[in-house]
C-alpha cells in the first residue's frame, strides 16, 4: 500500500509562513521588491505557489530594494508614463493595478511605504509580510496614497499591529535604519531590478542564483531542483475555502496559478463559495479578486 501525499495544512502554514528560519532549511530565497512595484505584485502568485508546494525546502526573507525608480518618482513627475506602465504590467500578470492613481491622486514620497514596513517589522517579519500585502491592496486595487498617515495607520489596524506602537516607530530612527540596511543589502548583492530573487544553499561559498524580472512558476521549481539535485512531490494545496481563509483577500490569477485552473474554471468554483456565503467577489479593471466573508454574521 503505498503512503498518502502529505495534505497542506493551512493552519500550520500561516504559523510559520515566511518565519525566517533560517539554517533550518536547505534553502534560503531573498526576495527584492518594493510596495509600489507592479512587477512585484504580479509575483505574488508565484510565491504563493512556491511556498504552499516547496515551503518545507526554504526559508524567505523579503528586502525592500532601494535601487528602484519608484523611489524617486517624485522628482520625475512623468506620472503618465507610470500610469501607461502599470496599466501594461496589469494586463500582462493578471494582477490588476490601475494607473489612473498616479493621474488622480499621485504618491510623492514613495519611500514612506517602505520606511512603514520596516516599522511594522519591529512587531514581527510574520506582521511585517501580512502589513506589506495590504499595503499593495490597498495602493494597486484601492487606489489608496500609501504615503498617507491615515492610509498607513488604516494598514495597521487591519494588519492587526499596536497602532500606537507603529506609528511611534514610524518616527524612531530603528524603522529608517532598517529600511538603509535592507537598501544596503541590495547593493551588496548587486541587485538592480525589482522584483529579483536570489537563491542561496548552506553552503556559503557558493554564489546565489539571481533571477531577475518575472518568469514561469516552473522556472523557479526548475532551480530548486538545479541546487537540491531533486524535489519531492509538491504539497497539494488546500480546499479553495481554506485558501481564501487563510489569505482573506486573493486575485483570480493566484487561484489559477495555485489551483492549475483556467479564469472559467476559477469563476465556477467561486461562485459556489459566493453562494455559500463565504465569499465576495470583488471586481477590478484587469480581473477580479475574491474576499472571505464566511466569519461575518448573516
Amino acid at each position: 500500500m503505498s503512503a498518502q501525499k502529505p495534505v497542506f495544512d493551512v493552519s500550520d502554514w500561516i504559523k510559520t509562513q515566511q518565519c525566517y528560519d533560517i539554517g533550518k532549511k536547505p534553502l534560503e530565497i531573498y526576495v527584492f521588491i518594493d510596495p509600489l512595484c507592479p512587477e512585484c505584485w504580479g509575483l505574488e502568485p508565484i510565491i504563493k505557489k512556491l511556498q504552499m508546494e516547496y515551503g518545507q525546502l526554504f526559508s524567505l526573507r523579503h528586502v525592500l530594494s532601494g535601487k528602484l525608480t519608484s523611489l524617486n518618482l517624485s522628482k520625475i513627475k512623468n506620472y503618465e508614463n507610470i500610469a501607461q506602465g502599470w496599466e501594461k504590467t496589469a494586463s500582462r500578470s493578471g494582477m490588476s493595478c490601475d494607473g489612473s492613481l498616479w493621474l488622480e491622486n499621485p504618491i510623492t514620497s514613495p519611500h514612506i511605504a517602505s520606511i512603514a514596513v520596516k516599522a511594522a517589522e519591529l512587531q514581527g517579519r510574520k506582521l511585517a509580510i501580512r502589513f506589506l500585502r495590504i499595503l499593495q491592496e490597498y495602493v494597486f486595487i484601492k487606489k489608496k496614497d500609501i504615503s498617507s498617515l491615515e492610509v498607513l495607520t488604516e494598514c495597521a489596524e487591519n494588519t492587526g499591529l499596536d497602532v500606537a506602537e507603529f506609528l511611534n516607530d514610524m518616527e524612531s530612527t530603528s524603522a529608517a535604519k532598517g529600511f538603509q540596511c535592507d537598501m544596503k543589502i541590495t547593493s551588496e548583492m548587486e541587485v538592480t531590478e525589482s522584483p529579483s530573487l536570489v537563491f542561496f544553499n548552506q553552503n556559503i561559498e557558493e554564489e546565489g542564483i539571481k533571477l531577475s524580472g518575472v518568469y514561469p512558476y516552473e522556472v523557479y521549481v526548475h532551480i530548486l531542483e538545479d541546487m537540491l539535485d531533486e524535489l519531492p512531490e509538491p504539497t497539494p494545496p488546500p480546499s479553495l475555502e481554506q485558501f481564501l481563509k487563510a489569505f482573506r483577500l486573493v486575485a483570480t490569477k493566484e487561484i489559477e496559478l495555485v489551483y492549475n485552473l483556467s479564469k472559467n474554471a476559477v469563476e465556477l468554483e467561486m461562485k459556489k463559495l459566493v453562494l455559500k456565503q463565504i465569499a465576495q467577489k470583488i471586481p477590478a479593471k484587469y480581473g477580479s479578486f475574491w474576499k472571505y466573508i464566511g466569519d461575518q454574521p448573516k
